[in-house]
């Protein structure tokens, strides 16, 4: 079958243009029709709950590769589509605690037990919780796929999607011992004012001896490495390339 003719009849199944996944063409092999296949198994189980055309994808803020990121590509869709993206993630996180429970991840990501029985077990999970037919689908889409394993990829996806929506910003400042009150509000102070209007810091204080002293930042895609460690580092190779 030709790139076309595979192009045509994947836009025919689902009403998705394939540039708008991002998909490329590759030679009839035995593992290119799956991939195909498993995708548009799933943007057919979501487009049960989204408002037609389901053309009209409704693309999250930030692209996230990868198998994950297209179940949460299509998860962020249709949850936007009906105004439900915040209770989705928060029915997302439940999902993560209940998988992370000890019997029921003996039970759904043992490889040895029936595909039938972990999507009968799921079933009765996401009714007991009454969550929304949106995420109850996508549960059900990744057992039936066999795709268990890749949940919290999923949700990790999903989550960081939301936190561009809400325009965070992720920063990770590390000091050598915890601040003081006084300290930590000035420097919040500082890293804000290198946000753009409308950004939010989502800050996250972490605590390493091993630096010394001094502090590290990491925002956004900056970083800043003003620690005691690595001034010692740099002054110990500068005297061993003098010495």
């Amino acid at each position: 079958m030709s790139k076309n003719q595979i192009s045509n009849k994947f836009q025919a199944d689902t009403g998705i243009n394939t540039p708008t996944w991002g998909l490329t063409y590759s030679p009839p092999e035995k593992m290119a029709a799956p991939a195909v296949s498993g995708l548009s198994r799933q943007v057919r189980c979501f487009s049960t709950s989204v408002v037609r055309p389901f053309s009209k994808l409704v693309r999250p803020p930030v692209q996230i590769h990868g198998i994950e990121g297209r179940y949460a590509t299509a998860l962020y869709s249709a949850a936007s589509k009906q105004n439900k993206l915040e209770q989705v993630e928060k029915e997302l996180l439940r999902v993560a605690q209940i998988l992370k429970e000890p019997k029921m991840a003996a039970s759904i990501m043992n490889p040895y037990i029936k595909r039938s029985v972990k999507v009968k077990s799921l079933n009765d999970m996401t009714a007991k919780e009454r969550f929304s037919p949106i995420t109850s689908n996508l549960i059900n889409l990744l057992a039936e796929n066999g795709r268990l394993n890749n949940t919290p990829g999923v949700i990790s996806a999903f989550s960081t999607m939301m936190s561009v929506h809400r325009g965070e910003v992720p920063c990770t400042m590390t000091t050598a011992s915890p601040l003081d009150e006084a300290t930590l509000t000035e420097l919040k102070t500082v890293l804000k004012s290198f946000l753009s209007k409308g950004q939010v810091l989502k800050l996250e204080v972490k605590v390493d001896p091993s630096i010394m002293g001094g502090i590290i930042v990491h925002i956004g895609e900056k970083y800043a490495d003003m620690s005691a460690g690595t001034k010692i580092q740099k002054l110990s190779r500068a005297m061993r390339e003098v010495f």
